[in-house]
């Protein structure tokens, strides 16, 4: 069944990390109970992963396209994701991505979408869409006030007199800050991409958080860019029903669990989760 007619399509252009695809792929089921159809669109080494976290229900609204990468000797198919990668080879990924312009090109040429959805290392996909002449939207999926501090050095100079004093970076933290921003792949640094990502966001900015949580840097943002900041909410992805964890966590008594987080990319085996569980380390 064709479940795009009288639908709003949409194509999603995540990073190629699973902190990023994630938050999209929420945002994509959401958006799918509002009748948009959705394209989602990655590696094909990240294409497993992301088609177990999606539900039956939503398999006729989300679809999910390959993305390939040009063949380079240092970054193999099993590579073209952040999972697993070598640190020193991130500028290599997001060259390799870069170099896939055309292959992306083609992607939004042949599924023709009424708008495309992009992520904040990503401002070439918001030319490409322009090409085709298909609105483009940033979504700024990590921390919102991570953005507002960017955005104020970037446009400032400076990483200081940012206007909440709760968020500041001390003098010994700066180089190191410095550093991860001017950090540089295919002749772009980091910090440009992610102030060029707003910047090219077409009206709007898209961001994975909520008004009562992080409002004041909402407003923020929104008079930095010039653009009108919509909140998406947090995004929590909803447990599958009869997942191992959630059965886990349903037998223990309120305020009992500790929750500690590996980051998004490591993924513990049975064995070291038991160990966990039996406080063994």
């Amino acid at each position: 069944m064709d479940t795009r007619h009288n639908r709003l399509t949409v194509l999603m252009l995540p990073w190629l990390a699973h902190g990023h695809i994630s938050p999209f792929l929420e945002l994509a089921k959401k958006l799918s109970k509002r009748n948009f159809h959705i394209y989602f669109c990655s590696t094909p080494v990240n294409l497993p992963s992301i088609r177990e976290k999606i539900h039956q229900k939503d398999t006729l609204s989300i679809q999910l396209v390959e993305l390939h990468l040009p063949s380079l000797p240092e970054l193999p198919p099993r590579y073209h994701t952040t999972k697993g990668l070598p640190p020193h080879l991130m500028p290599t990924l997001k060259t390799a991505i870069e170099m896939a312009t055309p292959a992306f090109s083609n992607i939004i040429k042949t599924l023709n979408p009424d708008l495309l959805i992009y992520d904040f290392l990503q401002p070439w996909a918001q030319e490409i869409a322009s090409s085709h002449n298909i609105p483009a939207v940033h979504f700024y999926c990590p921390g919102l006030a991570s953005c507002a501090f960017i955005l104020h050095a970037a446009l400032k100079s400076s990483f200081h007199d940012f206007p909440f004093p709760s968020i500041y970076i001390r003098e010994y933290e700066t180089p190191k800050l410095k550093s991860l921003l001017e950090s540089e792949a295919n002749g772009l640094k980091d910090g440009d991409r992610v102030v060029e990502s707003i910047k090219r966001s077409s009206y709007i900015v898209l961001v994975k958080t909520f008004v009562e949580f992080e409002g004041n840097y909402i407003d923020y943002l929104r008079d930095l860019s010039g653009k009108r900041v919509i909140p998406v909410g947090p995004l929590v992805p909803d447990p599958f029903e009869g997942e191992e964890g959630t059965q886990w966590l349903d037998e223990r008594a309120r305020a009992s669990t500790v929750f500690v987080s590996f980051g998004s990319e490591y993924f513990l085996s049975k064995e070291e989760r038991e160990e966990m569980l039996n406080k063994r380390i």
